[in-house]
């Protein structure tokens, strides 16, 4: 994975929008991933579904507690991705009071299908899902990457998470300063 250009690709997302009449002001936006990682040091965590177990109480509120340490670190953003729709990402940052951490929803799969790390759930009834993983991407391009152990299809895993959470990228962070 690294030295790898991240994939481009649209999501497609919901943002508010005062001129939008009713009580739903928000209207689609698509966002190209070519455009949002150009030019910029992010981080990037993947993970299986929003209001899940793990996702819900450890990974996603990890990253927004050290968001600020990751940025002085020299991170420009930090992004949560999800197979989930707009919707449910939407929702779920709203559960969680997130104020930083940016949530990527990628409804299709298809972000997650190019980076290989498209999984299938069924064993759950989730269908196809990200496998857990977190990255820095430099410029468009994998400068790091934490991917859990044992990825799978027939959930002979116990959903682990550990080698992607936030300490080890803050660790590269502070390591790799520009």
């Amino acid at each position: 994975m690294l030295g790898r250009e991240v994939p481009n690709v649209t999501l497609k997302t919901r943002i508010r929008d005062e001129a939008v009449e009713g009580p739903n002001p928000f209207r689609w936006q698509d966002v190209n991933t070519g455009d949002l990682f150009k030019g910029r040091r992010v981080v990037v965590f993947a993970l299986p579904g929003a209001f899940t177990p793990t996702c819900s109480t450890e990974q996603c509120p990890a990253y927004e507690r050290v968001y600020d340490d990751l940025k002085a670190a020299g991170a420009d953003d930090v992004f949560c991705l999800s197979v989930n729709d707009a919707f449910v990402m939407f929702q779920w940052g709203k559960n969680l009071g997130l104020k930083n951490v940016k949530l990527l929803p990628d409804g299709s799969g298809d972000f997650t299908r190019r980076m290989g790390m498209l999984i299938k759930k069924d064993h759950l009834g989730f269908g196809d899902r990200s496998w857990r993983y977190s990255m820095v991407v430099d410029d468009g391009k994998v400068v790091a990457w934490f991917e859990e152990p044992g990825i799978n299809d027939d959930g002979s895993d116990e959903d682990p998470y550990g080698v992607s959470a936030p300490d080890h990228v803050l660790e590269w962070l502070k390591n790799n300063q520009n």
